[in-house]
């Protein structure tokens, strides 16, 4: 926002020096970017009046006027047209350096010497207009100076930026009051006009409000008197320094408005809207407006962004017919043209998100939308007519605003309340401040402060930001933070009773990417949002997530596995003869609710608690082995060093159950926490259809796909029941047993019985699979490595045997049988 400090002057007194003005506001948080120095390089330029004008010979686009600047004639060459003898033109004669630094040196051009330059207004720094001369008031005298006879002064405009948390702030007057309250002066509130003619408002116009919960606040003015025209010098400069552009008195004059103020109006030419009535409706589907930009828009159209209905606000007169999208463009049917004599003035409160969607929605930004979409003040409206009179009074003397202006209420949001204490603001500040200095600094912002006790704070009706409860008492003391300064308040190093470290969580995933880089693997990115195809890859049937405003419409569904990403990745290094890699990747992946755990979550706001059903995300580190050899027997062991190396060594790995659409039919299991019995992940290969699709060649790819979050909470639950091991002085006994076993026992079943087959048995390691002509096809046989030991005393030849006894009775019951060595 351009703030001129020559306007901001007139609200508040400012400090003489520059950089303090700015450090201030920059410590406020009305951050300055930039700094603009106008009205500086005019101290050259004089009047000057139009005598001659003459064609140049052989030119077309230049000609030679002779003009009298007070010491007689003077000859320039000057390529503008817009003017004429007789008019009054700004003149930089040789020598003078314009704003910008361009010096005005004598030239000649078609063999005529040029003593100057006549000026376009954006050439001074004036304005943007560049289409010609600026043309200055008749009564201005030859030879007198721009800057007298324009009443022009260097000024400096501030480029400020202001956060969108601030609605109060995007006025001049918004950043006058921080200023006050900081500087603690007086805030100078602009000057008002009051209604004054015959009858009331209601008997010549209407007003109404069919959509209460999107139009909080409907006024209506009705202006009588009205001649349209050109604004006053000043008010036209002003208006081009806040990077306006002036139009006519009427449009100006709002717009001046809303730059002081922060409340958006609108001018209506009163005969143009049927039976003078208005009223704010939602518009129905099929509508159409053009709008002041001359762009026929579609109403009622569902947008694209999340909650967006396509509900359009529309202001529509007595006969239905629309003049305007609420809060953000008027219609062409409507504007203010040359004859206007009659305008109603609209200065309303609209619902935020309602406009901001539909501006969104339409691809239409404008100043007004900006501020309505963050907020206006609610109790504005009727101040901010008043002024648009006064101002508008300044070209049109003996305006006539009928009395009794209409004000009609919808719902408003409710001004917030907070308790607070002189604990809570030394507890968050970490300073105690005067009760006084407090109280001061609050009703500075126009905040309501009743002390009893404690503080009762009332925000006032600008301040939509200040939520309410605990949120809102934080907010309130920020407010006190920002108006006495951080600056002031003494430094101190924060100290814990306990110094700060990683967590579980981020100590196993930084080990787990160590061991992973250990074993050779690449970690790579795939993206979270996926295209249809890739999601009915290892999904086929289930529903979509899908996100409302995608970057890219052909990638819009929320990825539910990283398998098509990682294949993905393969197959671009495949093709670069790089596919011979581990890949990796830590990422989330998301389950429709209706597969998953519904999870509700409340959230507050204007409208009240609302639920919203979210979809599951499952944190995960998937692996794909695609290196030579690489299977699900790569896979297992892969998977089982990983987590061994994060603590979790007493896993199981179990082929149970349907293997997931994605993975190989018959190469696919679980792996388990042996303690919890709780699935950790799963192993096995990538279904063979899938491989054909990302790769020529059909080779086996091992698959790994563990959830973080489980193995997180079982390392967390090994760490807290972890236990001093002490070393076994007694030597212990080993002992090889290969045992023919029915396929669909598994090896870890397997194991895990033979660990609780004698109170000797300290650890079963499997070390061997074998199929051949000797056994049948329904089995296999497995080896296993035993270690058998005791704490108490050398195992004795009886002691094993007995062992050995309780191991093969063990595997028994499984249907496995010693495998003879025949």
């Amino acid at each position: 926002m351009r703030v001129p400090l020559s306007w901001l002057s007139e609200f508040v007194d400012l400090p003489d020096s520059l950089d303090e003005l700015i450090a201030v506001m920059d410590d406020l948080g009305l951050v300055v970017e930039g700094v603009e120095r106008v009205g500086e390089g005019l101290e050259s330029v004089v009047v000057a009046r139009v005598e001659e004008i003459h064609v140049i010979e052989g030119a077309d686009r230049i000609r030679r006027v002779v003009v009298e600047a007070g010491a007689g004639p003077v000859e320039i060459v000057c390529g503008a047209t817009n003017f004429s003898v007789g008019d009054f033109v700004p003149l930089a004669p040789v020598g003078a350096v314009l704003p910008g630094g361009f010096e005005i040196a004598r030239r000649t051009m078609r063999g005529v010497v040029s003593n100057g330059m006549l000026c376009s207004g954006r050439e001074l720094g004036l304005s943007e207009d560049h289409g010609g001369l600026l043309l200055l008031d008749p009564s201005s005298t030859p030879g007198e100076l721009l800057t007298s006879s324009l009443a022009l002064a260097p000024d400096v405009v501030l480029d400020i930026s202001i956060e969108g948390n601030r609605p109060d702030a995007w006025s001049l007057l918004g950043v006058a009051r921080d200023l006050a309250a900081r500087f603690a002066r007086s805030l100078r509130m602009p000057a008002v006009a009051t209604p004054q003619g015959e009858g009331e408002t209601r008997q010549s116009a209407q007003v109404s409000i069919e959509a209460p919960d999107l139009c909080g606040r409907f006024t209506l003015s009705l202006i009588r008197g009205v001649r349209v025209g050109p604004s006053p010098e000043h008010l036209a400069r002003r208006l081009t320094l806040a990077g306006m552009r002036p139009i006519s008195n009427v449009v100006d004059a709002s717009n001046l408005v809303m730059l002081e103020l922060g409340q958006p109006t609108h001018a209506y030419d009163a005969d143009r809207v049927g039976a003078r009535t208005l009223r704010a409706r939602v518009a129905r589907p099929g509508e159409v407006l053009t709008t002041l930009d001359g762009v026929s828009r579609a109403l009622a159209q569902p947008g694209r962004g999340l909650g967006d209905s396509g509900e359009d606000l529309v202001i529509v007169d007595g006969d239905d017919v629309i003049h305007g999208l609420a809060g953000i463009m008027g219609g062409a049917l409507g504007e203010i043209r040359d004859s206007t004599t009659e305008i109603l003035l609209e200065a309303a409160f609209f619902d935020p998100m309602t406009i901001a969607r539909a501006s969104k929605r339409h691809g239409l930004r404008s100043e007004a939308s900006h501020r309505f979409e963050r907020g206006v003040d609610p109790e504005l409206a009727l101040f901010a007519a008043a002024r648009f009179v006064q101002l508008l009074e300044e070209s049109v003397p003996g305006l006539e605003w009928v009395p009794g202006p209409l004000d009609v209420l919808g719902e408003l949001p409710e001004r917030s309340r907070v308790s607070l204490s002189d604990h809570d603001i030394e507890r968050a500040l970490g300073v105690s401040l005067e009760r006084a200095t407090v109280v001061r600094l609050l009703e500075g912002l126009n905040f309501t402060v009743r002390e009893e006790g404690g503080l009762d704070v009332i925000a006032p009706s600008a301040r939509l930001d200040v939520r309410v409860g605990s949120a809102g008492r934080a907010d309130v003391i920020e407010e006190i933070e920002r108006l006495y300064s951080s600056t002031r308040m003494p430094r101190r190093t924060p100290s814990w009773p306990q110094p700060g470290g990683w967590t579980v969580a981020q100590t196993l995933r930084r080990r787990a990417r160590e061991v992973f880089c250990a074993l050779g693997g690449h970690e790579v990115w795939t993206p979270t949002m996926v295209s249809e195809t890739h999601a009915a890859l290892t999904h086929p049937t289930s529903p979509r997530i899908r996100v409302a405003n995608p970057l890219a419409v052909e990638e819009s569904i929320l990825r539910p596995s990283m398998i098509p990403g990682l294949l993905q990745v393969f197959a671009r290094n495949a093709e670069r003869g790089l596919g011979d890699e581990l890949f990796g990747e830590f990422g989330v992946v998301f389950t429709h609710p209706e597969e998953a755990e519904k999870t509700r979550r409340a959230r507050g706001g204007a409208g009240g608690t609302i639920e919203v059903e979210l979809p599951e995300e499952t944190e995960r580190f998937t692996l794909l082995l695609a290196r030579p050899g690489d299977d699900a027997r790569r896979a297992v062991v892969t998977a089982r060093t990983l987590l061994a190396r994060l603590g979790l060594d007493d896993l199981d790995v179990e082929s149970i159950g349907e293997a997931p659409s994605g993975w190989h039919p018959s190469r696919y299991a679980r792996v388990l926490d042996t303690r919890s019995g709780v699935e950790l992940g799963r192993v096995g290969e990538v279904d063979p259809e899938l491989v054909r699709g990302a790769s020529p060649d059909s080779r086996r790819l091992g698959l790994v796909d563990l959830d973080v979050a489980r193995i997180v909470e079982a390392a967390r639950i090994r760490e807290r029941d972890s236990r001093v091991r002490v070393p076994n002085r007694f030597p212990a006994a080993l002992m090889d047993l290969a045992l023919v076993t029915p396929n669909e026992v598994g090896a870890d079943q397997l194991r895990r019985v033979l660990l609780r087959a004698s109170s000797l048995v300290e650890s079963v390691t499997l070390f061997d699979v074998y199929r051949g002509d000797s056994l049948a096809e329904t089995e296999r046989s497995l080896a296993y490595a035993i270690r058998l030991t005791s704490t108490e005393r050398t195992l004795s030849d009886a002691d094993v045997a007995d062992a050995r006894r309780a191991l093969l009775e063990a595997a028994a019951s499984l249907g496995a049988t010693l495998r003879s060595t025949s």
